[in-house]
């Protein structure tokens, strides 16, 4: 272990427990006393703060220079004046893109910038501006880390970034975590004999298109009953809630809120769904997988290359052919057990949080020249399972 604690800032678009600050939330705690963390968050929402262990050294403060505001020297300059306090900056989509700016202006520690993914208002387009900010503004990485192929083409050819600047490290989960043999339910969670469960995990944003959802599980109802479980938060929450009513199926929604680590009762459910518009490499896909589900969702960043190949045939974004997705799955125990078992294989082969670990560490490690700064962090995680 270092003689001193690595001092880490991370600039984050927002601090909602989503896919991003799952992952850094679990390199967080994975770090242990080999570093020390300041949160800034472009929202006012930190979520995900609940998910740091509590011997995790963490400050949120409420006096540092904002992330939100107008492009100019000196909000950037202020910015960077108190980035020079950290060994590593870690800045998280655009709405950390300011501290990127900061850096590429006036200076500072070194930085690596992370893109996950894309909200409602670039889910169909790029927008033409950030693209041009990001192409001026991200030579001030040491790395740009994207978790798919999808963004790492993106990041290539529209952010044209050079290839030594673009690292793609797949997302990963602590499998151990998971067993299908033994579901653990979720407080609350009552099968009813002949429903057919259906589970998602996801902020409530617009991004994720729930109440299209929804209206297919409504659908699904008209021939089969079934129940919809939501594991999340968000301002979507009253549209989904009103989308539900609507369809005369709100006594078959269920919005249980923000639940702690929503992996461990995937397993208790029959199918997991994702609708949304825009995703890269989500990690809620890989614990349903790791939980032996099968999976249905609209085809978008890396989701058909990420389910088994037998399950990819259900990965569609047309209405009419999630319908029948949806239908031939809720109707067949057998192929559900299927394609459950063959995603499973595939997680434990490939989606193991350790080599994510490790390849982090090496990262933040070079990027700080202290290459043994996070040395051991992998094993210390493979300790505990």
């Amino acid at each position: 272990m270092p003689d001193r604690p690595v001092r880490i800032l991370h600039a984050h678009s927002t601090f909602d427990l989503g896919g991003k600050e799952a992952r850094a939330v679990r390199l967080m705690n994975a770090w242990g006393e080999r570093a020390e963390h300041v949160v800034l968050s472009a929202t006012d929402r930190f979520g995900a703060r609940e998910a740091i262990d509590a011997g995790i050294k963490v400050d949120f403060p409420t006096d540092a220079p904002s992330l939100v505001g107008k492009p100019a020297p000196g909000r950037y300059r202020r910015l960077s004046r108190y980035m020079r306090q950290f060994d590593l900056v870690l800045t998280y989509n655009w709405g950390a893109m300011d501290a990127v700016g900061a850096r590429r202006l006036f200076g500072g520690p070194p930085l690596i910038h992370a893109e996950d993914g894309f909200n409602e208002d670039e889910a169909v387009r790029l927008n033409p501006k950030r693209n041009l900010f990001r192409r001026l503004m991200l030579p001030a990485a040491h790395r740009v880390v994207v978790p798919s192929q999808t963004l790492e083409t993106v990041a290539l050819n529209v952010w044209r970034q050079p290839e030594r600047r673009v690292a793609r490290i797949s997302n990963g989960i602590d499998l151990s975590q998971i067993d299908p043999a033994h579901p653990l339910p979720p407080p609350g969670f009552q099968r009813v004999q002949g429903d057919v469960t259906i589970v998602t995990v996801a902020g409530l944003r617009k991004v994720k298109d729930l109440p299209f959802l929804v209206e297919r599980v409504a659908i699904l109802n008209r021939s089969r009953p079934a129940r919809l479980f939501i594991f999340g938060e968000g301002p979507e929450r009253d549209a989904i809630a009103a989308k539900a009513a609507e369809h005369g199926i709100a006594d078959r929604v269920h919005l249980p809120g923000f639940v702690a680590e929503p992996s461990r009762y995937l397993a208790a459910f029959d199918i997991f769904a994702l609708s949304s518009v825009s995703e890269q490499f989500p990690i809620s896909l890989v614990e349903a997988m790791a939980a032996g589900l099968p999976a249905i969702s609209t085809d978008v960043g890396d989701v058909a290359g990420m389910v088994d190949t037998d399950n990819r045939s259900f990965v569609a974004s047309q209405p009419g052919l999630y319908d029948s997705n949806l239908s031939a799955l809720a109707a067949n125990e057998a192929l559900r057990l299927q394609l459950g078992s063959a995603n499973r294989r595939k997680a434990l082969a490939i989606y193991d949080e350790r080599v994510m670990i490790s390849r982090y560490a090496a990262l933040y490690g070079e990027a700080i020249g202290r290459p043994d700064a996070f040395v051991g962090a992998a094993a210390a995680v493979n300790s505990e399972v």
